[in-house]
């Protein structure tokens, strides 16, 4: 497996059966394969810790995603939007701290239509010109996307969640599918966003085999972000009594992202340390982590699995200390928009 690991270093590719044969067997070769992750990140942006500001701007949706608590049939949710005032307010508070890049985030909720984004997006790109606005609101058409680039946003976050068309459906609803969601990511690539995708590992009914197509998708595109972390289910979803996915593989996975796509901006995500992993996925390759910025009304509000964290290291208020333990193994977060580089 080692030559494996050596090839994907130095090729930045592997196929198909190769993809896998490393996933199947990746006890024998895991921390060779993390070494040379953290070795290919530090060889494009040495040992910078990007920070994002994440404002959670509505936990409405319309969709009925079977594995996210704020799915629109969960009726145990208490329901929240942020208006205009308080996501200024947040990314106030955010910069006077240090942070340079605001990440709007929210349910698919028709309350944000193109108008208030492009008021909002407008507004904070004329307040901090020296900052990346990204956006994370799922499918929309194209027109719309182009409004919001136009307005000033840099960067669109879409997870795609699974390539293969019969994992996709067992994970949402038939209205929801995987051609769109294609649609939707190259759209934004076209218009010209730093495009984010990405899967959560372990998912419901997920195979290496499914894993290594995402693999694939995600190298054939050359995103510029990733965003991978384990499945943790919700106790108000019908995934509800699914087990969460598997620490170990959504490192193996982050490091074979990091080796397959050297320059991608890769989150080390809520997700991974609600199950105390983020310290692990900064070294093995992550170089993002994205602080919550949101109101402490609303932050255990928006609620995709259970146990998430918004507090202690996770809330933005904590930079300090955040950079403090990033210190203690290595790390350093900088205060920068954090864009992606092409060399």
């Amino acid at each position: 497996m080692k030559n494996l690991v050596d090839k994907l270093y130095e090729n930045k590719n592997l196929d198909r059966e190769e993809l896998y044969a490393l996933l199947s067997n990746f006890n024998d070769v895991k921390e060779y394969l993390f070494k040379k992750a953290d070795e290919a990140r530090k060889s494009v942006y040495g040992n910078d810790v990007y920070i994002r500001g994440l404002i959670e701007i509505s936990n409405y949706c319309e969709n009925d995603c079977f594995y996210c608590g704020i799915r629109k049939s969960n009726n145990k949710v208490c329901r929240y939007r942020l208006n205009k005032e308080e996501i200024y307010e947040c990314a106030k508070k955010g910069y006077e701290i240090g942070f340079r890049t605001f990440v709007l985030q929210g349910g698919e909720d028709l309350y944000f239509d193109d108008d208030l984004l492009v008021e909002i997006i407008g507004t904070l790109r004329k307040t901090y010109p020296d900052c990346a606005i990204t956006i994370s609101l799922g499918e929309r058409s194209k027109e719309s996307y182009l409004k919001l680039f136009e307005a000033g946003a840099n960067r669109y976050l879409l997870r795609h969640e699974s390539i293969n068309k019969h994992h996709y459906s067992k994970l949402h609803p038939k209205n929801l599918t995987i051609d769109n969601r294609v649609r939707c990511l190259q759209d934004l690539k076209e218009i010209g966003f730093q495009t984010g995708a990405g899967m959560m590992i372990g998912s419901p009914f997920q195979t290496l085999e499914n894993i290594v197509d995402d693999l694939m998708f995600l190298k054939e595109h050359n995103f510029e972000m990733v965003g991978i972390g384990p499945f943790i289910s919700h106790k108000d979803t019908p995934f509800k009594d699914m087990p969460n996915g598997d620490v170990e593989l959504t490192l193996v996975v982050l490091a074979i992202v990091r080796l397959l796509l050297p320059n991608v901006l890769l989150p080390s995500t809520t997700a991974l340390n609600t199950i105390n992993g983020r310290n692990m996925g900064i070294k093995v390759g992550c170089n993002v982590i994205m602080p919550n910025l949101s109101p402490n009304n609303v932050r255990d509000k928006y609620m995709l699995y259970d146990n998430k964290i918004s507090s202690n290291l996770e809330a933005g208020e904590n930079l300090k200390s955040l950079q403090n333990e990033l210190n203690l193994i290595g790390y350093n977060i900088v205060i920068d928009r954090g864009d992606y580089k092409n060399n």
